[in-house]
């Protein structure tokens, strides 16, 4: 589970293929939602206030007030959506150059916190601001669809990196203060890094899905015979990698067999504590008819982010599924404090937001332990969540299991 991170301020501006009056129309769009949300959950607080319920714990009694506070919050609903049609329909008549917009790593990484917290709303609604699974090359789209896409990768090597970003985050931001593990195995081993990027408030197991069918389409023309092929995932971006590869394996895809090793950095494998204490006051919320209305906000917060609880990755009576035999998996974990076993023999604190033993696949039930060896584990002090992407030490550690 990752929290948007500030790029630096030297990351280049990338150009856009999203035109300025989209992102336009889908900042109205959720704002007059918003306006609509919050009306009703007003309402649906005003009604439960001025009824008397039946009981002081359970669901509430009605969610529409009645007479004049009814025709109010009517009203509200019906000028958002009469405003909203009327502006929408204003913004797509805007003139092709008063659309065009560049694409700088603030804005990509205010869009790509944007899907993590309302990924699933945005794509669900069909809005412009929901972000669709790509892979990507510095920064462009690779166009696999196109017969022609190798040449957008005229120094492709035979060594294939694939990089997965977490929640909230994008392809951009693997470069923090100055440092991108991937760029630098390029530079000293030469791996040909690409990177992919998605809308992470989707579940985890269609974002596999997803990543599954383009390294399908990635492996099945790169440019030149591949030697070596591994995939580094941050955070969500493992589980991620772990749903795509249950899904390559349950449809016999090919790219599966090519592929070499995989490393979790930071992975919530068994979920992560902040994700189960955000159900836990969803839950409490719902117990009196007057604070259930407020369950609606809990709700707001994506399946991706729910899905982080637990750390599922969509498989029905099984989240854990073994990885593939012959599969060399590596996990590393940090902590913010020191790396040695604390009383008890127990792990210290995590990196602030996934525990040691959830990021090492580690838990007491066997049928729920990933089995990653000890010899391909690794534990990085004084390191928080988003500092295991600038960590030198992490990188050396990455150069021993993948050069």
């Amino acid at each position: 589970m990752t929290t948007p991170a500030a790029s630096p301020a030297t990351t280049p501006l990338v150009p856009s293929t999203a035109p300025l009056g989209d992102d336009l129309r889908g900042l109205l769009r959720l704002l007059l939602q918003a306006i609509t949300a919050t009306s009703g959950l007003a309402e649906h607080v005003h009604a439960n206030v001025l009824g008397v319920p039946s009981r002081l714990l359970g669901a509430p009694t009605r969610a529409r007030t009645r007479g004049i506070a009814g025709l109010a919050y009517a009203s509200v609903r019906t000028t958002s959506q009469w405003l909203g049609g009327g502006l929408d329909a204003a913004l797509a008549k805007l003139p092709l150059a008063a659309q065009t917009g560049t694409r700088s790593a603030r804005r990509e990484a205010l869009l790509a916190a944007l899907n993590g917290v309302l990924g699933d709303h945005l794509h669900a609604s069909s809005n412009s601001l929901a972000l669709s699974a790509c892979l990507r090359s510095n920064g462009q789209v690779l166009p696999l669809d196109d017969a022609a896409w190798p040449a957008s990768l005229p120094f492709a090597t035979p060594k294939l990196l694939v990089q997965v970003h977490g929640l909230c985050m994008n392809d951009l931001q693997w470069r923090q203060q100055g440092h991108d593990h991937g760029a630098q195995l390029a530079a000293e081993h030469g791996y040909t890094p690409v990177h992919l990027h998605y809308n992470s408030g989707l579940s985890i197991a269609s974002n596999g899905q997803a990543f599954a069918q383009l390294l399908q389409q990635l492996l099945a023309r790169w440019p030149v015979p591949v030697e070596r092929f591994a995939i580094l995932g941050h955070s969500m971006g493992g589980l991620v990698a772990r749903a795509a590869i249950l899904h390559a394996s349950r449809n016999a895809q090919a790219w599966l067999q090519q592929l070499d090793q995989v490393v979790f950095l930071g992975t919530p494998h068994h979920g992560a504590p902040l994700e189960r204490a955000g159900h836990l006051l969803q839950h409490t919320l719902g117990l009196t008819p007057w604070t259930a209305p407020f369950t609606g906000i809990g709700r707001l917060r994506s399946i991706g982010i729910q899905d982080l609880r637990h750390g599922s990755i969509g498989a029905p009576n099984a989240d854990y599924p073994p990885l593939p035999a012959g599969l060399r998996a590596y996990a590393v974990a940090a902590s913010t404090q020191a790396i040695a076993a604390g009383r008890g023999g127990r792990y210290p604190r995590g990196d602030g937001l996934v525990p040691i033993a959830s990021a090492l696949g580690e838990h007491r039930d066997p049928r729920r332990n990933l089995r990653i060896p000890k010899a391909r584990q690794y534990l990085v002090a004084g390191t928080g969540h988003i500092g295991l992407l600038s960590s030198i030490e992490v990188y050396q550690q990455l150069r021993r299991w993948l050069a």
